[in-house]
């Protein structure tokens, strides 16, 4: 049997809703032993973890994925673990930890098995990959050329349970409302089918945001029993998604699906350049096919990526879309009440870091930096940083652009100076609009709440897409093509772009069935866009 190649992961930023943000690390990712009875192998890492936590009500998890290549690397596949549920045979976790593997066994969740917060090192956590489930043989399996690579995405439980979507407010940004003269917001008590209303009060009235090929205010339509609508517990991304995870993504697609992924040409107005531009420090020449792309701020949230871009890292992750009822409960909580005009950190009050602000000030970002100011939970600042790689005279002098991922977290924060959503995910008000599968399009009610299984489309000319049929955005005249466009998506939350600060507010739905294909652009943002995509991506819950 050959060693594994050694392969470190790091995926920095872990905070609890009052924890400083930390990193998660995975190392000594290594094999110790191969079965050619059973047509699998025993892996072994390292898990550590800063402020990491469990309570009576919710706690974060990483979701651990893991790829192969048997060419040396110049491909990529998804693995699948040897086994399903709570620890199951030939996995093994530390005292105080668990393993829990879902159905699809395309990745597994590393979470603590008691309550307690802080730090963590969990050694010698054992893994087991079938590769004969991947079509892999014991030779090849075993061959020297036959490498693997361990990712970790950080997540946060949403609990079951009911919870309000809208917020009251019956003025403005096209809220849930039980009624067409009814403002109280819409309780989910269920998973079951909910059939809109065009009734004065007491339903399900949809309001339009008047996008095209959205459904009209009082139109009545069916969500189905297999649309998500947020009652039933799932994982959410901690963060969102960052360059980092982007580049580690991104460098193990095929040439043709990285040329279609590359932000940094100017196609479909990507960034056209490898320089930072708006903040975004991504690079890769594609000039040199071998070559991997670089991210300068590996953990600033990541932007020039259109939805069909997002998706693909999705269903690459297996996770899924978030739906805009899902974004609702993941900021509001369970059974908690709605403020009028809320952001997502449960005050209708916000204060925005300034220009300026980014600690050190007046220097190269290392990719630690903070915001000095400890009262500031939101990035609304179009007006260009001065600090930091936006510093006048700079390398990106006066640019305006998304900030790092839990930028607000400090040892002394809390929920609202941290600017966390009601179980500690961070900047779902404000940094770049979080994607959610809308209510208003058809397109969007047909998500039936598939997650990804780790490969994308090999079809020609398409190569690179997300390729669940249910997923918004899927290609219209051949699935097979995979995710092509927007229609179904819309955007939620906001971002630094935002012109009116109640974009940022939970239940404002002003982008919610937005299609950018419409505007004629999906990568590029300016003014005249409307929103800054970003990603955060869910887990439906076992």
């Amino acid at each position: 049997m050959r060693i594994k190649v050694f392969f470190i992961l790091v995926l920095l930023l872990v905070v609890s809703s009052a924890a400083r943000a930390n990193n998660l690390q995975l190392t000594r990712f290594d094999a110790v032993a191969i079965d050619p009875a059973t047509h699998t192998m025993t892996l072994q890492m390292d898990i550590s973890q800063s402020n990491s936590w469990r309570n009576d009500t919710s706690h974060d998890a990483v979701w651990v994925f893991m790829k192969y290549s048997t060419d040396a690397g110049q491909t990529w596949r998804h693995a699948t673990w040897a086994g399903k549920g709570s620890n199951p045979a030939g996995f093994s976790a530390p005292a105080g930890f668990e393993i829990l593997i879902p159905d699809d066994m395309k990745g597994l969740f590393f979470r603590r098995s008691l309550s307690g917060t802080g730090n963590f090192s969990a050694q010698a956590v054992q893994l087991r990959w079938n590769y004969g489930q991947d079509g892999l043989s014991d030779a090849t399996a075993a061959a020297a050329n036959t490498l693997t690579r361990v990712y970790g995405v950080e997540m946060v439980y949403i609990p079951e349970g009911g919870f309000f979507a809208g917020d009251g407010e019956s003025s403005s940004d096209f809220r849930l409302q039980q009624g067409s003269a009814d403002s109280t917001p819409w309780y989910i008590a269920n998973e079951n089918a909910i059939t809109t209303t065009a009734s004065a009060s007491g339903g399900a009235y949809y309001v339009s945001t008047g996008a095209a090929g959205e459904n009209a205010s009082g139109d009545i339509f069916l969500l189905s029993n297999s649309f998500p609508k947020g009652h039933r517990a799932f994982y959410v991304m901690k963060y969102e998604l960052t360059e980092g995870q982007w580049a580690g993504f991104f460098n193990t697609l095929p040439l043709a699906a990285r040329l279609r992924r590359d932000i940094t040409s100017s196609v479909d107005g990507g960034k056209g350049a490898d320089t930072i531009i708006d903040r975004n420090t991504l690079a890769w020449d594609s000039t040199v096919p071998v070559s991997r792309a670089l991210s300068l701020r590996p953990d600033r949230a990541m932007t020039y990526i259109s939805w069909p871009d997002a998706a693909a890292f999705a269903d690459w992750a297996a996770l899924r879309p978030m739906t805009e009822l899902e974004y609702e409960k993941a900021a509001r909580g369970v059974d908690i009440p709605s403020v009028a005009d809320e952001f997502a950190w449960g005050s209708a009050t916000y204060k925005a870091a300034e220009a300026g602000e980014i600690y050190p000030p007046n220097q190269d970002e290392s990719g630690q930096e903070a915001i000095f100011d400890g009262t500031a939970n939101l990035n609304r600042n179009s007006l260009g940083w001065s600090s930091g790689d936006g510093r006048a005279g700079g390398p990106a002098a006066g640019q305006k652009g998304a900030l790092r991922v839990g930028i607000f977290a400090e040892n002394s924060t809390n929920r609202v100076t941290s600017g966390a959503g009601y179980y500690g995910n961070m900047e779902l008000s404000g940094n770049v609009a979080e994607p959610a599968v809308t209510l208003g399009r058809a397109e969007g009610r047909q998500f039936l709440g598939t997650h990804g299984d780790g490969e994308l489309t090999m079809v020609s000319g398409f190569e690179g897409n997300a390729s669940n049929v249910d997923w918004p955005g899927i290609d219209g005249q051949d699935a097979r093509r995979g995710v092509t466009s927007t229609k179904g998506i819309g955007y939620r939350g906001g971002d630094f772009l935002s012109a009116s600060v109640r974009h940022f507010q939970v239940s404002s739905r002003i982008f919610a069935a937005k299609d950018p294909d419409t505007q004629g652009y999906l990568r590029r943002f300016d003014s005249g866009y409307g929103v800054v995509c970003g990603a955060r991506f869910v887990r439906t819950a076992m």
